[in-house]
């Protein structure tokens, strides 16, 4: 079994660049090519893999819908997968006690774990909110890989 070490380790190798996997209602799946952070998640304080979603993408429905996601890195032929159940928060999934500038700080966090830099974190901010942009943090329940 691989560990958050690897995960770590293959995220950063490939610019934190990861397939993020949701189930359809059908049954089927949902693949996306995301940028994704590792970050201890600041409600439960679990390492978690954090990522930043468009408020209109469908892939958001799905995810709070079957409300778990897997997420795969690679690095050349090394790649480790990471799965569990997920915890959204943003303007329409609102954690309890939030308000919208602690959403807009775990959104920074984020972008900051996947190896983001911004010049103007007002625009940034300010961008983020006009996108109704959500964070989904994924427990790192399960993980495999091939590590060689």
């Amino acid at each position: 079994m691989a560990d958050m070490d690897l995960v770590r380790e293959v995220a950063a190798a490939d610019s934190y660049l990861a397939v993020l996997a949701a189930t359809r209602p059908d049954g089927s799946i949902h693949a996306s090519l995301v940028k994704a952070g590792i970050l201890d998640d600041p409600e439960t304080g679990q390492v978690s893999i954090g990522v930043v979603v468009a408020g209109s993408a469908r892939k958001l429905d799905y995810l709070r819908r079957s409300g778990r996601a897997s997420l795969v890195f690679k690095d050349g032929w090394r790649w480790v997968a990471v799965e569990g159940p997920l915890r959204l928060e943003g303007p329409d999934d609102p954690a309890p006690g939030t308000s919208p500038r602690s959403i807009s700080s775990l959104i920074r966090s984020v972008y900051a774990a996947a190896g983001g830099t911004h010049d103007d974190w007002e625009e940034f901010d300010r961008a983020m909110v006009e996108d109704r942009r959500c964070v989904v943090l994924v427990r790192a329940e399960t993980i495999t890989g091939n590590p060689t």
